[in-house]
């Protein structure tokens, strides 16, 4: 695959900020995001909006962070250092999720900016745990949809987000303009867990085009953090001036290599590994 330019030794990076939860497993969350930022080659900046307590079984618990610390995080990052792009994952509440936004369009984070904002919409883990509070959901699509350079949400969180279930091509178009209506500039339809498809096919919209990026499916189990870690990718890709569409092809394909090389870890599902890229 075509790896992102590294930046010579001694020069400043371009500067992606994660804006999300904490796994204590290392799998996903902001472990997977950095990463997977780290082995692409930028530099990760963080704001944490929860700490959840997880590992490789399931998610027991989670506390949040207040609202205003999440949102001065963010700030004090973005007016010292820059941010090139920006990704939001588990943010857990409706007053997070404001404080989130609040920020963004204050510092320039968004759509309409020069520093795109790539939305993961995390309400449940993959062992089907909650993480976002259902009264947020409106604050997902109303708050955070409509500030989105794209949104990147799973088949559960497409569900539960526009009621419609994805279940062929047909329906997968119909739930991207669902998505599209919501506001963000793109949305990408994911098809990894439409399990009776043999092969993996996101769809991505604009309004105007849909766009299918097909891929082999990969026979694991081990698939812990694979959506923070296609969000992230296509955040660092973003950061290095890629378009939307060349953004999330590369982040489909390092996604795919970090399937790959996922491991067993504990008792249960094993972490996507971008470690891969080490050698």
């Amino acid at each position: 695959m075509n790896l992102l330019p590294l930046t010579p030794t001694g020069q400043t990076p371009p500067r992606v900020l994660t804006i999300a939860g904490t796994d204590s497993g290392g799998g996903a969350g902001i472990q997977a995001d950095t990463r997977t930022m780290a082995l692409c080659g930028v530099h990760a900046l963080v704001a944490v909006a929860a700490v959840t307590v997880q590992n490789s079984v399931g998610v027991s618990g989670f506390h949040e962070i207040p609202p205003q610390v999440v949102a001065d995080q963010v700030r004090c990052v973005a007016e010292d250092i820059g941010v090139g792009a920006a990704k939001t994952g588990m943010l857990a509440s409706s007053g997070i999720i404001e404080a989130v936004a609040a920020v963004c369009r204050e510092v320039g984070i968004g759509r309409d900016t020069g520093t795109p904002l790539v939305v993961d919409p995390v309400a449940a883990s993959m062992h089907g745990d909650p993480l976002l509070h259902t009264e947020a959901l409106d604050a997902v699509r109303y708050t955070l949809f409509p500030l989105a350079t794209i949104v990147t949400p799973n088949l559960d969180e497409v569900r539960l987000l526009t009621g419609v279930t994805v279940t062929d091509p047909d329906s997968a178009r119909t739930a991207a303009e669902a998505l599209h209506a919501l506001g963000p500039q793109w949305v990408v339809v994911k098809g990894g867990h439409l399990r009776t498809s043999p092969s993996s096919t996101d769809l991505l919209f604009d309004g105007e085009r849909f766009l299918e990026f097909e891929a082999g499916r990969i026979a694991t189990g081990n698939d812990h953090g694979g959506g923070d870690t296609l969000a992230a990718a296509l955040a660092c890709a973003l950061a290095h001036g890629y378009t939307v569409p060349e953004a999330f092809e590369f982040a489909k394909e390092w996604t795919r290599r970090c399937l790959e090389a996922s491991y067993d870890l504990g008792k249960g599902h094993g972490p996507v590994s971008p470690l891969w890229r080490l050698s």
